[in-house]
């Protein structure tokens, strides 16, 4: 028998999960993930939409079962006295609830943020949304891919003069699960100390802006809006993407000595002595006539021979892997990052923190079934007061 893995640091804390599809669902599911009982409320007629997202795997949505394991579900109708009954009994036992609605939706069903901390002071209310509670376009209904063009994303992403491109996987999405995560984790923190919940609104336009790494100093201290760039980088060189005779390869080498080396891997160390590249000024301002002599270089020897080369030297490199190649990477399988979801032919990551070198568990939680815990929910709250 496998032994019971400890109970993680939110261990003991009760969420109530509102929310559907991917920024609320992956919020919580880090918060399960990190030892919280995540109560999922679906509406009865379908639940969350995710549950009919493609592609299908043994019966069920593998969209859904990636973000939503470990959960638990109940299927209420809030617009049912009865249902409304249950949900406030839930709420009088929550620490923390997580919707993902428009703004304004929680305040006509009669749940505004307000409403509850009036009833339940110690609840932390999160909401996640497009553009935020307040605001010109707090209305606004909003998906990965509008937050991504209106965030200047897309026009860093991708190579110059060419049509936009999306990041490829939902940055506006997963980015607001992880503020809100840790904007719940903070507000709970707070509660220790001041006995009192509170309001955590994250909008996904803001998380995406505030990602934007150097894109707004740049500019700013430029006066120059930055373009895509392909995979180099705007302040140091070379960093970016190179083609050797059978595929490509990233190195990045932008330091003085790091060039040095790869000068040195490449048996050109007159490189060094160029005053095109005698420093990381003039490497960037030239940095189209430096990938050129590289790629000459690369061009005599597959990857792998390059790869090895780089590694031995100390200079940082690593292959171009598709998600097949991800999927057999030894360094996950030697951490044990991916891992099967209980009895579904999926594999799936372990939100990637480890705690005091424990092992993550060789196996992760199912994601629920429509009303599944019904009954363990009710159990739950069977003798509580009526708030």
């Amino acid at each position: 028998m496998l032994p019971t893995p400890p109970p993680g640091p939110l261990d003991g804390l009760t969420v109530l999960d509102l929310s559907r599809v991917l920024a609320g669902p992956f919020c919580t599911m880090l918060l399960a993930d990190l030892g919280a009982t995540v109560i999922k409320v679906e509406h009865p007629d379908g639940g969350d939409e995710a549950r009919a997202f493609l592609p299908f795997i043994g019966g069920q949505s593998a969209y859904f079962a990636a973000v939503n394991r470990g959960k638990q579900s109940i299927a209420l109708d809030l617009g049912r006295a009865e249902d409304r009954a249950i949900f406030e009994r839930l709420l009088a036992r929550a620490d923390v609830l997580v919707e993902n609605f428009r703004p304004g939706v929680m305040d006509r069903l009669g749940y505004g943020g307000t409403t509850l901390l009036a009833r339940w002071p110690r609840l932390v209310v999160a909401s996640i949304s497009g553009f935020g509670q307040h605001g010109p376009y707090r209305e606004r209904g909003a998906y990965d891919l509008i937050v991504q063009a209106m965030s200047g994303l897309i026009s860093l992403t991708g190579h110059p003069g060419q049509p936009p491109v999306r990041a490829g996987t939902s940055f506006g999405d997963l980015a607001a699960s992880v503020f809100a995560a840790n904007g719940i984790q903070a507000a709970l923190l707070r509660r220790v100390r001041t006995g009192r919940g509170g309001l955590v609104d994250v909008a996904m336009f803001d998380c995406q802006v505030a990602l934007l790494e150097n894109a707004i100093a740049r500019y700013q201290a430029s006066g120059e809006v930055p373009q895509a760039l392909g995979a180099r980088h705007s302040g140091t060189a070379p960093f970016d993407a190179f083609h050797a005779a059978d595929g490509w390869l990233v190195i990045t080498a932008g330091g003085d000595a790091l060039f040095q080396r790869l000068a040195a891997v490449l048996d050109r160390p007159a490189w060094c002595d160029d005053p095109r590249f005698a420093g990381r000024a003039q490497r960037v301002e030239h940095q189209a006539a430096l990938k050129a002599l590289i790629e000459e270089r690369l061009a005599t020897a597959p990857v792998s021979h390059w790869l090895a080369m780089l590694q031995a030297a100390g200079v940082p490199a690593g292959p171009i892997q598709d998600i097949a190649a991800v999927m057999a990477d030894p360094q996950l399988a030697h951490r044990g990052l991916l891992a099967p979801v209980d009895g579904l032919a999926l594999h799936a990551a372990h939100t990637p923190i480890r705690f005091d070198e424990q092992a993550w568990p060789t196996t992760l939680p199912a994601a629920p079934a429509l009303d599944q815990h019904r009954a363990d929910v009710l159990r739950l709250i069977e003798g509580d007061p009526e708030r």
